[in-house]
């Protein structure tokens, strides 16, 4: 039997840790990476999975002057209608993501650099998310995507003694700002 680990780790990945979280926002901001940390903090508010989050354009998220507090999306998988609140960290990230970069209501929030007219591809977001895993000195193979997804239901569940949630579906109410203990 062959007892080796496999180094590209397959199946559920790991969520992020508050502690992690706050490390990356931070080396984000400190290098003024306004597209990841849009990225990073939408990804943790919306709970959507990748292709729904690549796929918002910044209309989706805001009027020309305004951005939204509370989404309704339908997301692509299941043709399911959820709702997510954008919390005021992530609102300022996005303002100055769209502003810098003169995003209009059509374009992609998240767009790609080679390809036009065209989100950034689920593999360069699997490798940010990685990268950053690495840069906390983490194992990458066991994050990813999904890793995002599922931090936002961690952080919830971890900081409630008896869970006030009763579906997955209503975390995608629950504002992450209320564990926030550095807002």
């Amino acid at each position: 039997m062959n007892t080796e680990i496999n180094s590209n780790a397959t199946g559920v990945k790991r969520p992020f840790k508050l502690e992690e979280i706050w490390r990356i926002r931070t080396r984000l901001e400190i290098k003024n990476n306004l597209m990841q940390l849009v990225l990073l903090n939408l990804a943790i508010d919306s709970k959507l999975r990748s292709c729904d989050l690549l796929s918002l354009r910044v209309r989706d998220v805001a009027t020309t002057d305004h951005i939204f507090e509370r989404v309704q999306w339908t997301q692509k998988k299941t043709g399911t209608e959820v709702q997510f609140e954008i919390t005021p960290r992530t609102q300022q990230s996005i303002s100055r993501w769209v502003q810098n970069k003169v995003l209009q209501p059509n374009d992609y929030l998240f767009f790609s650099l080679r390809r036009a007219n065209q989100p950034i591809s689920y593999s360069y977001y699997s490798s940010i998310i990685r990268n950053w895993a690495v840069q906390l000195g983490l194992d990458s193979d066991l994050y990813g995507t999904h890793s995002m997804r599922r931090t936002k239901a961690t952080l919830v569940s971890k900081f409630q003694e008896k869970p006030i949630v009763s579906s997955t579906r209503s975390l995608f109410l629950l504002p992450l700002f209320q564990f926030d203990s550095r807002s």
